[in-house]
């Protein structure tokens, strides 16, 4: 189920002596205009094209076969066909990773964070929105005026004290983006690293592909791992889990060559990063776009609770009165 995008699965036939898959999947844009506008305005749609005709090839995993990816510059109108995953597994959000796919999820995140490690601040770079853009200053203006909406629908889910945290959060998003943006080593981030945008192989769950390269940024790539972790386990899970966790992308970092970046950054960045994407996404999309099904109100209310639990167990609000 997409928000920013319809998926198909198509099923082909060839002529005769021509070659190729039995089937591929294709992605073209949502089919309501509220979702549309804002995936145009955020260029989310131009940005997931281009990293796929540009940058892709650079990963040597994590990254599924692209057949076409095109797109008419500044429009709704594009389309992505890619290889068929049938073979691997989607895990269900509001169920959440196990212990070993979590560990697979934050290796194959460190490798591909290790490619673009402190080399995303140059001209060649320069097209992909960094975390302190204007992109992050539309959202920091836009999501205040949405913050009704999303507290109607989902405050009385909250944990307690959560409520207060987002609260705290909304009209602050770009200044918290400044705080760790200023603090750490920048590389190339995902923006929306969640288990339904993961794919497992059946055969071996330690390889895993990525989908839905459409919010790509340029930042911290403690984002991605507060994302992944906040949002995609079950709280008691993460806890138990967390420091392992944290320890396998450390030393998935070092071992594709990362240096001058120390397991204690690493867990003090990935403390704050709770305060950024992770709270911003339920609120951008739970208060301003259509969920006119209910697994998408499921998946917006599972991801509002964990987030903002995972930013509570780090001394979130503490952390947020103490920046803003």
């Amino acid at each position: 189920v997409g928000i920013m995008g319809d998926i198909f699965r198509a099923h082909l036939s060839y002529a005769s002596n021509a070659q190729g898959p039995a089937s591929v999947v294709v992605k073209l844009p949502s089919s309501f205009e509220e979702n549309r506008a804002q995936g145009v305005a955020l260029g989310m749609f131009e940005a997931e094209v281009r990293f796929y005709n540009e940058l892709a090839h650079r990963a040597s995993v994590g990254i599924p076969q692209v057949y076409l990816a095109a797109i008419e510059s500044g429009t709704a109108n594009f389309v992505i066909v890619m290889e068929d995953l049938n073979t691997h597994t989607m895990v269900e959000q509001q169920l959440g990773m196990s212990v070993i796919q979590a560990h697979a999820a934050v290796e194959v995140l460190a490798s591909i964070h290790a490619i673009w490690w402190d080399d995303v601040q140059n001209d060649a770079m320069g097209w992909i929105p960094s975390m302190t853009s204007a992109r992050i200053e539309f959202m920091d203006q836009f999501l205040p005026t949405v913050f009704t909406a999303f507290a109607d629908g989902f405050r009385d889910l909250l944990p307690p004290g959560g409520f207060e945290v987002y609260e705290t959060f909304v009209g602050n998003y770009l200044k918290l983006t400044k705080v760790i943006s200023d603090r750490s080593p920048w590389t190339l981030v995902h923006q929306d690293y969640r288990v339904e945008n993961l794919m497992f192989s059946t055969d071996n769950p330690s390889l895993v592909t990525v989908l839905d390269w459409q919010g790509i940024g340029r930042g911290p790539g403690a984002y991605d791992l507060a994302y992944i972790l906040g949002g995609s386990m079950a709280p008691d899970l993460r806890r138990k889990n967390e420091q392992a966790l944290l320890q396998t992308y450390h030393q998935r970092l070092q071992n594709q060559g990362v240096r001058n970046f120390s397991l204690t950054q690493c867990a003090d960045d990935y403390a704050l990063s709770h305060l950024m994407g992770g709270l911003a996404t339920p609120i951008l999309i739970g208060g301003a776009m259509d969920l006119s099904n209910e697994r998408g109100k499921s998946l917006i209310a599972t991801m509002a609770t964990r987030h903002v639990q995972a930013a509570l167990d780090h001394n979130g609000l503490e952390r947020l009165q103490a920046i803003v």
